[in-house]
């Protein structure tokens, strides 16, 4: 019987599990949409519970949906929405705090306190940015206005860290306290090249190693998750963007991979010779065991499909995607969308951006220039990266890769060509062939090819650069 291997991505509005061959094929999946809260403009959380329960609840379905077959099963893998963090008791295993996303910016007066010298000193250690979606400056706001929190560390009880080491601790029989580097890096707690804490950067945020997990490799035996079927063992734990990056198996210098859902992140494998790039880009760890260790270049754009959905709050219509489509097909010159939902991230690093609109244009127009925004965002990143690594096609998966208008948009803003997924699993597709142990023969899945368009690449490339103009007076 053909082995299978069974993917978990835990993202931020849905659990899915899915179960592949070794050749990539998908055979069962199952998925459970999961609540978001935002009870203030700057807050992002879920209910931990229910995201145990989520992913508990899709196992259960995608076994039942391998019958007899669930038996081929050899090993699971976890895959979570990076920079998301929750504290729990390390003894009964509750959670102490919300999972607290990593669209999250409660803790940014925080960041905003670090001196000069602290941020360069982050920025060396991590290779990332000061910046309050990630998890060190959310771990510090659970311990000073969380009671659960304090007492825990006070009684010696207290875990906190990644959402991923959560989910390790409460879905697995031994109930590990551990941390893979993808995730482990999003702290701004771990030194990069060394994959430990950091005494230096725990000693910035005043929080204490021994409420952390134990750092290890991307490949472990992190323990054993309990199916209908049986046990099976859990041997790759990463971030969701990380794993996207392998959906087509090992990425190749030149490939541009972007992973567009409620954020866009741009990735592409970091010089092999270390050459120095844009300073403004992130250098993340995405993989490591023993015998492979992987860096990208990273940018990111924080609005998104989270831009989407906040126009579409604004103006709501029913079948929003299909008029969307159809706008974007005939609206030419919407106004210019200065894209600040949710914090602005690479190349520019700004929390307080006020989002706004220049130019005239109703509402239709108006969401155009949202998609435009993402776009421009996207291309800044594109800019950037162009310093020291050779731009030859981007590959586009995620949910907005499924907008004709968008892909349009940015093959002729970018000149590249942009394979489009046809299916928007690359996070689970990721996870597959990882779990498979990085087979050479790995189908790449299908895709469509989006050209340059030269009859409407110059008044986009215009608007672009009149964008970013206008965004480089803020």
């Amino acid at each position: 019987m053909q082995a299978l291997y069974l993917a978990i991505d835990q993202g931020g509005h849905a659990s899915r599990v899915l179960a592949f061959d070794a050749m990539g094929r998908q055979h069962a999946v199952a998925y459970r949409e999961i609540a978001t809260r935002q009870p203030a403009a700057d807050r992002v959380e879920h209910d931990p519970e229910a995201l145990v329960t989520s992913i508990r609840q899709a196992l259960e379905q995608v076994v039942d949906e391998l019958d007899s077959r669930a038996d081929a099963l050899r090993a699971a893998g976890l895959a979570t929405q990076r920079s998301s963090i929750v504290c729990w008791d390390r003894r009964s295993g509750e959670a102490l705090s919300p999972v607290i996303s990593w669209a999250d910016r409660r803790a940014a007066h925080l960041i905003e306190q670090l001196d000069p010298d602290q941020r360069r000193h982050i920025r060396r250690l991590t290779g990332l940015f000061p910046n309050p979606h990630y998890g060190a400056s959310k771990l510090r706001w659970c311990l000073e206005h969380l009671p659960e929190v304090a007492s825990a560390a006070a009684n010696g009880r207290l875990a906190m860290g990644p959402l991923s080491s959560f989910l390790l601790f409460r879905l697995l029989r031994e109930r590990p306290l551990l941390v893979d580097p993808a995730n482990g890096s999003r702290t701004l707690l771990m030194a990069r090249t060394e994959q430990t804490w950091s005494p230096e950067l725990l000693d910035i945020f005043g929080l204490q190693a021994a409420w952390l997990p134990r750092p290890v490799h991307s490949r472990f035996t992190f323990g054993h998750i309990i199916t209908p079927r049986g046990e099976l063992p859990l041997q790759i734990c990463t971030g969701d963007q990380s794993a996207a990056l392998f959906a087509d198996g090992l990425p190749t210098p030149g490939s541009i991979q972007i992973n567009a859902g409620s954020g866009a992140f741009v990735q592409t494998p970091a010089p092999a010779d270390g050459a120095d790039c844009d300073p403004r880009l992130l250098h993340s760890t995405v993989y490591r065991d023993d015998t492979l260790h992987l860096e990208i270049l990273e940018g990111t754009v924080n609005g998104a499909g989270t831009a989407l959905r906040w126009w579409q709050r604004q103006y709501p219509r029913q079948h929003f995607e299909q008029h969307l489509e159809h706008w974007l097909a005939d609206i030419h010159t919407p106004p210019l969308f200065l894209n600040g939902i949710g914090g602005v991230g690479s190349p520019f690093w700004w929390t307080d951006l006020v989002s706004r609109f220049v130019g005239e244009g109703g509402p239709e127009a108006r969401a155009v220039a949202v998609v435009e925004s993402i776009v421009f965002l996207i291309q800044a990143n594109l800019d950037a990266m162009q310093a020291c690594v050779p731009l030859e096609r981007i590959v586009l998966s995620g949910g907005l890769a499924a907008s004709t208008g968008l892909c349009r948009r940015l093959a002729s803003c970018s000149g590249l060509e942009v394979w489009r997924s046809r299916q928007t699993e690359a996070t689970a597709r990721g996870l597959a062939w990882l779990l498979a142990g990085r087979p050479d023969h790995w189908p790449g899945e299908p895709r469509h090819l989006v050209a340059p368009e030269p009859a409407s690449q110059a008044a986009l490339r215009q608007r672009y650069q009149h964008w970013l103009s206008l965004m480089q007076e803020n």
